[in-house]
């Protein structure tokens, strides 16, 4: 199993710099890939659980400059409400940020769950799946034949080894995963629930392989064998607020039944 670190991305006093040398650290802990959240106008204060906002630095501007600071570690949206940002400059900013670091990004996007910050934004709220399929649609072509559908060059292609990576919990999510989607990860989940639609993705997505991933609080640490056995491929965690983040992801990389995996990755 690949594990992951979800970077604490929640408060606006969070020196950015930090937020960096925490993707270093796991780096060179051997986690296989570091995640930011994306919020562009949340309705309420940004801030770490309970309350629901994340984001308070644009995640792909700030995995550029995690990029110039890491060699190995994979950097991932989850996710970037994909519906709230025009697909063309979408797609540009994603195949530069891979090639930028040299075939390393994993572009996590999801349709969205918050009313409110749709309507601040001017955006249907109604429509955003059908959006999102039609954006992602889209930047798979643009990836592909590197030409506008009305004409125009897209450049740079981004590398073989960019990721798409679909949010969500809906049957339309799980479809769209299989569709577009290299990895699919179910947020919210316990153990025992991911297996249903972990297997309904795969039906879906057969013959081509789409990993399953999941996001877990880091107080959920002992629960790594249930999600083994669950058939999770890639298991992301929340280590919690910015003072003792690394303190605890190096206890939890430490773990008997993490350390063989990270080693694994080429971890310390």
């Amino acid at each position: 199993m690949r594990f992951q670190v979800v970077l604490p991305d929640e408060s606006p006093d969070t020196e950015p710099s930090l937020i960096s040398d925490i993707a270093v650290a796991a780096e060179q802990l051997g986690f296989d890939t570091v995640y930011l959240p994306d919020h562009l106008l949340p309705p309420g204060e940004y801030g770490p659980p309970p309350r629901p906002f994340g984001g308070v630095y644009e995640p792909l501007v700030t995995l550029a400059h995690i990029a110039a600071r890491t060699s190995t570690v994979r950097l991932a949206t989850s996710v970037l409400i994909a519906p709230l940002r025009e697909p063309v400059l979408l797609a540009k900013q994603a195949a530069t940020l891979d090639r930028l670091s040299r075939g390393r990004l994993t572009l996590g996007v999801g349709v969205g769950w918050n009313e409110p910050e749709f309507a601040s934004l001017g955006s249907d709220f109604a429509t955003r799946g059908r959006r999102t399929d039609e954006m992602l649609a889209q930047i798979e072509e643009l990836f592909r034949t590197g030409r506008g559908r009305g004409g125009g060059v897209f450049e740079p292609r981004p590398t073989p080894s960019l990721r798409i990576l679909v949010g969500g919990r809906s049957d339309a999510a799980l479809r769209r995963a299989a569709r577009f989607g290299d990895v699919w990860q179910g947020v919210g989940y316990r153990p025992a629930e991911i297996a249903a639609p972990a297997a309904r993705v795969r039906e879906l997505s057969a013959p081509r392989p789409v990993s399953v991933a999941a996001r877990i609080d880091g107080t959920d640490a002992d629960e790594v064998e249930q999600w083994r056995a669950a058939g999770v491929d890639e298991l992301g965690v929340w280590f919690g607020e910015t003072d003792g983040f690394v303190d605890r992801m190096t206890e939890f990389a430490q773990r008997p039944d993490v350390r063989t995996d990270l080693r694994a990755a080429g971890g310390a």
